[in-house]
């Protein structure tokens, strides 16, 4: 099995909402700022082929739906989808995708999923012969979305899977499209039942699979986001998501499982680090992968 980071669409948001409660002088040192107060973001996906005998996308970045209204108001940097660029440069197309695994369905992580904006046409769906999985829990917030983050969804985007009769929701820690190849985490602190999907490792220590790779999405957007106590603006609720995120990274440091981020410009993986005053951090980060081992 080879790995692939794929870039899809960046984004420009507003520092403040990215991380929370944290002040500009603290965040600031980690992301240059812009005159509007926006930091640069990556929508950065991973391909995985062969898993489970079948090629896998996390994730679809925010894609290129937006009309050029709203492309301007949610800070996408292009006019065109990147995603299918960057996977046509890893050598496939979107009809070459197996399984797409969503870890959420904000439109920022499965925009991705529908083909570019056009005056007069409907949302569209890709990935024609793909299997699409959720969360089962993260699906019923998708269906009956709260007000705080209505704005996130795509509104069409639930029939359009639904119809596509190719969704799995999934309710548990395996999928049956990918069985036991990925294990899946849940949390509910960015989003209820946010999916963070870790490729098994090759390793078995203690009944525990080692040194695989995991998808950190909202929970852990990029490096800053590590650190335990940075939340972000847009977390429903972030003391939960800390207690989550601790959990969750004492878990990954002692398995040998490596991050994975989706929002970070810079780093596509890294493996997670921790000093001598008990803080996490990452070491051995790699701005992107082209078929890549798992083991490598």
């Amino acid at each position: 099995m080879k790995l692939w980071s794929i870039l899809g669409n960046s984004q420009k948001l507003d520092g403040g909402a990215m991380f929370g409660n944290a002040p500009r002088a603290l965040w600031e040192r980690w992301m240059a700022v812009d005159g509007q107060n926006r930091i640069d973001l990556a929508c950065r996906a991973l391909l995985a082929s062969p898993l489970n005998g079948k090629t896998v996308l996390f994730e679809t970045g925010i894609g290129a739906f937006f009309a050029p209204a709203m492309r301007e108001r949610y800070g996408v940097v292009e006019d065109r989808h990147v995603l299918l660029e960057s996977l046509a440069q890893a050598g496939f197309g979107h009809e070459d995708i197996d399984v797409v695994v969503l870890s959420h369905l904000h439109f920022d992580h499965a925009g991705g999923l529908l083909a570019p904006w056009a005056e007069g046409r409907a949302p569209e769906l890709l990935f024609p012969n793909a299997t699409f999985v959720v969360g089962a829990k993260h699906w019923q917030r998708a269906l009956h979305p709260h007000p705080r983050d209505r704005a996130s969804f795509i509104p069409e985007l639930p029939a359009l899977l639904e119809g596509s009769g190719r969704l799995e929701v999934v309710d548990g820690d395996r999928s049956q499209v990918l069985g036991d190849a990925v294990r899946f985490h849940h949390s509910d602190g960015h989003t209820p039942g946010l999916l963070l999907a870790e490729i098994v490792g090759p390793e078995m220590v203690d009944g525990q699979p080692h040194g695989g790779v995991v998808f950190c999405a909202d929970l852990i957007p990029g490096r800053p986001w590590v650190h335990v106590p940075i939340t972000m603006g847009y977390d429903r609720n972030a003391e939960l998501l800390i207690d989550e995120k601790r959990t969750f990274l004492e878990d990954k440091l002692a398995r040998g499982v490596r991050l994975f981020f989706t929002h970070d410009p810079g780093c596509a993986l890294a493996q997670v680090a921790r000093d001598d005053k008990g803080r996490f951090g990452t070491a051995h980060e790699h701005a992107d992968l082209h078929a890549r081992a798992l083991a490598a």
